[in-house]
């Protein structure tokens, strides 16, 4: 039940020693009790209007661009999910298809909205994972930086991550390898990720501070979407594993 109180205005004309004068005084009247709920008839006008541009909608919406042979879960809990690694192998794949010499890619849990169910995949689904405007960044941080952030991910227990490896004991990082390869102290790594966390958000620590920053104006849901288009077309299927690319040893 909704209340309102309706306003009326009461014209009153004064004559003053400058002349005749208009002035306008609003009276609030007694409220009126209106009732929103399911029982209110349907405006038919507006249901014409917005019909065409719901079916469109919901025609691209429900546009099948892949299938996935798992359903990808995502885990706050995990050091590593296959709803991370999907969403963490598509980012530096999209950062590759921008600068070649991308090496390393990072999202973060709360990013990742949703999972993906196992069979179809439509773009619906991809509007669900990343429903933000965020854009793919590139960052090229130094040797330092990177073990700031491997230690932020360490520290809040495994992030999703693609390119690189790291193992975490007693909340701290160890063993980080980019590629396979043990860090070169003097060397920088470009690393794929997106606008909301290179701005500092989540909290994140260690890519603030770039030797150089990238900003391209690719939405990561659109390339989400290329990005299981091009597999699809490849022939193959969304087949995620986990590969143990964040290990919590105990």
């Amino acid at each position: 039940m909704r209340t309102f109180k309706t306003l009326s205005l009461v014209i009153v004309t004064a004559w003053t020693l400058a002349g005749c004068r208009t002035t306008y005084v609003p009276r609030v009247s007694e409220p009126t009790t209106y009732s929103i709920n399911s029982s209110l008839p349907e405006d038919s006008t507006i249901i014409q209007y917005y019909t065409p541009f719901k079916i469109q909608m919901d025609q691209e919406m429900n546009r099948q661009i892949g299938y996935s042979t798992h359903f990808l879960n995502k885990s706050r809990a995990d050091a590593e999910s296959l709803a991370g690694n999907f969403f963490a192998d598509a980012l530096l794949a999209m950062g590759k298809n921008i600068d070649p010499d991308a090496q390393m890619a990072i999202a973060t849990k709360g990013g990742i909205r949703s999972e993906v169910k196992q069979g179809p995949i439509t773009v619906g689904s991809m509007f669900e994972l990343m429903p933000f405007e965020n854009t793919v960044t590139i960052l090229e941080l130094s040797a330092q930086d990177i073990t700031v952030l491997a230690d932020f991910i360490a520290k809040t227990g495994g992030q999703p991550i693609a390119g690189f490896t790291l193992k975490i004991k007693e909340g701290k990082a160890s063993d980080i390898r980019i590629n396979g390869k043990e860090i070169e102290p003097k060397q920088s790594y470009k690393l794929v990720t997106y606008d909301y966390l290179a701005n500092g958000g989540d909290y994140i620590e260690g890519i603030t501070s770039p030797i150089h920053r990238t900003n391209s104006s690719l939405r990561v849901r659109e390339g989400l979407i290329q990005y299981v288009e091009k597999i699809t077309k490849e022939g193959k299927n969304i087949n995620t594993e986990l590969d143990g690319r964040v290990t919590v040893i105990k």
